[in-house]
C-alpha cells in the first residue's frame, strides 16, 4: 500500500449529528436503510454526491475517483452483489490523493486491514475476496435506487454513527 500516509484527506466536519439534521429537515432528507458498515477511519462525512452504477466491474469507479474529488461523496450502486469486491485499499489510496469526501457501495470492498487503518470514509455491505472485473462496463451520473432511496448525482449526502441521510440540496 506504497503512498498511502502521504495523503491525508480533508473532510469538513460538520457541526451537528445526522439526528439533529434529521429532525431539523425532516420534510427535505431522504434516510437510507441501515444496511451499511464502516470499513474506513473516518465515521462521520458528507458532500454533493457523483454517482456510478457498476455490477462486479469497478475500472469506471477507479477513472472517476482518479479526478479531482473536491469533497464530493461517490455513490456507487453495485447492484447490491456480493461477489466481487468493487473497492480495496488500492482504490482508497486513490480517494484520499484525490481528495472525494468518501464512498458508499452498494456491494462489497476487500482488503478490509487496510481500510481500516486509512483516513478515509468507506461504507459499503460487506467484505468479498474476488477482485472485481476491470472491463469497463457501468454508468456514471445516473440516478440509482437502493436501501430505499433513489439517489440522483448532485444530491448531499450526510453520514455519521447514526446513519445516513439525503438531500437535494445542501442542509445544516
Amino acid at each position: 500500500m506504497p503512498g498511502v500516509n502521504a495523503h491525508k484527506l480533508t473532510v469538513t466536519s460538520m457541526p451537528r449529528s445526522i439526528c439533529d439534521l434529521a429532525d431539523d429537515h425532516a420534510s427535505q432528507i431522504r434516510v437510507l436503510q441501515p444496511l451499511f458498515r464502516d470499513f474506513g477511519t473516518i465515521t462521520k462525512f458528507h458532500g454533493q454526491v457523483t454517482t456510478i452504477r457498476c455490477r462486479e466491474d469497478n475500472a469506471l469507479l477507479k477513472a472517476t475517483l482518479s479526478t479531482p474529488g473536491g469533497g464530493r461523496v461517490m455513490i456507487v450502486d453495485g447492484g447490491g452483489s456480493l461477489e466481487r469486491a468493487l473497492f480495496g485499499d488500492v482504490l482508497g489510496s486513490i480517494l484520499i490523493k484525490n481528495g472525494w469526501a468518501g464512498v458508499l457501495i452498494n456491494g462489497a470492498v476487500r482488503d478490509v486491514e487496510f481500510l481500516k487503518t486509512m483516513p478515509l470514509a468507506v461504507r459499503a455491505l460487506a467484505v468479498c475476496p474476488m477482485a472485481p472485473r476491470k472491463e469497463g462496463t457501468g454508468e456514471r451520473d445516473v440516478m440509482v435506487s437502493f436501501a430505499g432511496v433513489t439517489i440522483s448525482p448532485g444530491d448531499w449526502l450526510y453520514a455519521d454513527e447514526n446513519g445516513v441521510i439525503l438531500s437535494v440540496a445542501p442542509i445544516d
